[in-house]
Formats: structure tokens, C-alpha cells, sequence
């Protein structure tokens, strides 16, 4: 599913690239019955981060992104500096939320899979809008 709406990114090599790895990383994840899901969401800030910082590499009018990992924050960026429209508030909380259990991965703690589940019900139309702005 995930890879499915970056198709246009398959095997690229560059950002964008790397941000379809994940999504078939995590299309792979959910074929599994893992019982923790901080290996997903690590994935899933990966995909999101990379699509935010190629976005902001093509389509910003510095042609550059940040060293931040935060999603909120590569999001408010992208806004800003680019044409790309959306309700940022919206998405700031699941975005952070995001960012956090994806650290939580790397310490080795276990995330509330029902919440994070809500998150990226949540975050999932916002990937088909950067995937769209990303075509135009």
C-alpha cells in the first residue's frame, strides 16, 4: 500500500528513493505479526522525513532542508517555504507523536500500538497529498 503511493519514487536514488524503501519496508512489516509495532513506526518517520526533506530540496525556494529529524518541523518548513498547502495543525500532534516512538525504536522502549495505529490513520492522507505535490 505504502509503496504504492510513492511508485513514482521506486528505486530512484536519491531522497524520495530511500522514502519508497521504507514504505516497501513497511508493506513487508505488515505481512508480519510482530507484537510490537516500534519497528513500523520507525519505518513510517524514515518514509515521512525523507519525503519532507527531498520535497523541500526540489520544491522550496532555498532548495535546502534542515538537520531535524522532527516531522512537525519539516512539515512547517515545507509549508512555508514552498507552494504546497495543507492544515498543519491537523497533523502537528501525530507528526510528533511519530517522532517520538520512532526514538522510542532506537532506546529499545515499547510504543501504545492502538494510539500509534490512530496516528497513522491519520498521517496516511497526508502522504497522498505530498505524494501529489511532489507530481506537480
Amino acid at each position: 500500500m505504502y509503496a504504492e503511493k510513492l511508485k513514482q519514487f521506486e528505486n530512484v536514488e536519491n531522497l524520495a528513493g530511500k522514502a519508497w524503501q521504507h514504505a516497501a519496508a513497511i508493506d513487508a512489516i505488515e505481512t508480519l505479526h510482530f507484537k510490537d509495532c516500534s519497528m513500523h513506526c520507525f519505518h513510517f518517520q524514515q518514509l515521512f522525513e525523507l519525503l519532507f526533506k527531498h520535497l523541500l530540496e526540489t520544491k522550496s525556494k532555498f532548495g535546502a532542508y534542515p538537520r531535524t529529524h522532527k516531522l512537525n518541523k519539516l512539515l512547517e518548513q515545507l509549508v512555508e517555504q514552498s507552494d504546497f498547502k495543507t492544515d498543519s495543525d491537523k497533523y502537528e500532534a501525530h507528526l510528533t507523536a511519530i517522532t517520538v516512538c520512532a526514538e522510542a525504536y532506537r532506546y529499545n522502549f515499547l510504543i501504545d500500538c492502538k494510539t500509534y495505529r490512530k496516528d497513522v490513520a491519520i498521517l496516511t492522507p497526508l502522504l497522498d497529498e505530498l505524494a501529489e505535490f511532489a507530481n506537480s
